[in-house]
């Protein structure tokens, strides 16, 4: 059976490399054929077509696209298609300009077939998905484990694994050394006892060992590595990190050295540069069309009080680095400085007429696109808060310096469920900081675009504004 589903595996892998390859030239010929009615496609949309396809085989191979997703999130799968196809399209643009040829395309036959072929890559894994699905929750193409520790974590991973019998995998036996637990059972699988585990493998022909100890227990991860050394078995060791906040966690590789990653950061790679295209191109269309109304803004600022129309503050930037923000000047001059702790509250008498009516309409952030421009800040991101602020906070929320580990944004994930504003109470800045880290564990371009959606509809207006 084990042999079976390897080769299922190994063979949709093979199928998906060429159904990638397939559709993406099917699509491109047939918008081009629709578009240009029928007309012979020239050697310009061949070479785009070859190098797209050898683009796609190489980067989807980088990133694992076609490595087992038996038990890893789909979710993910379709970051990384969208991200990656992103990318393909980015270099090929950018090929295309520098040989000089791009007046040689059309552009509705670019987007249409970029469009369609995203639609495409996910659609028919999600259909494959289904079928795959459905075949496991009818008991076909299970992958036999079993798990040694019985305790909570052993515990924790067989609740996971039984709750989710889409995933495929089916626990045979525990294991444990702990002889008071012989013959229990969690979650209607028998606990074994330790000494007979090789047994058990060989006579059942299980292929797949996973260890579920402490971290404490290294000396005995070594001796079961040690007994099992004559099996070809894979033997996986599943961390006890449960407890910990995870960004993004992932395990790599350094110099042979496993490692787990705990808070990296998450917006890297093919990611960074979709996160980087997407704040430049909205950035600098919104101060095209906002043009206008920055200058209206300017002039009311200055025919209400003296000063200068703008100031900048400190604030902690990616990676806890300081940086420069710019807002349009809300409060009085003199009382507008780099660094100051105290936020705005209610009827404060440093703020001015036209800042009231900024601040409570969030007017007075649109400089900040200028900050995206400059690359300090992101459209999206957790809202940059002032140096001293951070220092005050950082011991009392737990995690609170994670918000660093990607760029400050205008508006975030927390200023559109509410909580924006003055931050004036430990449990206010606490939801703040969930919101935030919930933002940078799940970052997606789509979530990007919901955040910047949410906010034109409600994200301007806010009783906690003033």
């Amino acid at each position: 059976m084990r042999k079976s589903s390897n080769a299922l595996s190994e063979g949709i892998n093979y199928i998906a490399q060429f159904l990638d390859i397939a559709g993406l030239s099917l699509i491109s010929i047939a918008v081009h054929w629709w578009y240009l009615d029928g007309v012979e496609l020239s050697k310009d949309y061949l070479y785009s077509i070859i190098f797209s396809s050898l683009l796609v085989f190489i980067i989807f191979q980088n990133v694992d696209i076609y490595s087992s997703w038996r038990g890893r999130s789909k979710f993910r799968r379709v970051q990384l298609i969208t991200g990656s196809w992103f990318f393909c399209m980015v270099i090929l643009v950018m090929v295309t300009a520098l040989l000089k040829s791009t007046a040689n395309y059309s552009r509705v036959w670019f987007v249409t077939w970029s469009a369609l072929t995203l639609v495409y890559l996910n659609l028919y894994r999600f259909l494959l998905d289904l079928i795959l699905n459905y075949s496991r929750k009818k008991g076909w193409n299970h992958k036999n484990i079993v798990i040694f520790g019985a305790g909570e974590l052993g515990k924790s991973v067989g609740e996971r694994i039984n709750s989710a019998d889409w995933i495929g995998f089916k626990i045979k036996a525990y294991f444990d050394d702990d002889p008071k637990k012989t013959g229990q059972k969690i979650y209607n699988t028998e606990i074994l006892n330790s000494n007979s585990l090789e047994k058990f493998l060989k006579e059942n022909d299980i292929k797949e060992l996973w260890i579920a100890l402490p971290f404490r227990d290294e000396k005995r991860v070594k001796e079961i590595l040690h007994e099992l050394r004559h099996m070809s078995i894979s033997i996986k060791f599943i961390p006890d990190i449960f407890g910990f906040r995870l960004l993004n966690q992932k395990i790599s590789e350094v110099a042979g050295i496993p490692v787990v990653q705990i808070n990296g950061t998450p917006i890297q790679g093919v990611n960074r540069v979709i996160k980087e295209v997407e704040d430049k191109l909205i950035a600098a269309l919104i101060l095209v069309l906002i043009s206008p109304l920055l200058i209206i803004i300017s002039i009311a600022i200055k025919l209400d009080s003296k000063g200068p129309v703008l100031f900048k503050q400190i604030r902690n930037g990616w990676d806890g680095k300081k940086i420069k923000v710019y807002k349009f000047r809300s409060m009085s001059a003199q009382d507008s400085g780099l660094n100051k702790l105290a936020q705005a509250t209610k009827n404060d008498s440093r703020v001015t007429r036209v800042g009231a009516f900024i601040r409570r309409t969030s007017l007075d952030e649109l400089p900040q696109f200028l900050n995206v421009l400059q690359g300090r800040m992101s459209i999206v991101g957790p809202r940059p808060h002032v140096v001293s602020q951070n220092e005050e906070y950082k011991d009392q929320v737990d995690y609170y310096m994670q918000r660093h580990r990607v760029k400050p944004g205008i508006t975030g994930w927390a200023q559109v469920n509410g909580f924006r504003g003055e931050t004036d109470t430990l449990e206010k800045m606490s939801k703040r900081v969930e919101y935030d880290l919930y933002y940078i564990e799940n970052w997606s371009l789509g979530l990007d675009l919901k955040i910047i959606l949410l906010t034109i509809f409600k994200g301007f207006m806010n009783e906690n504004a003033y």
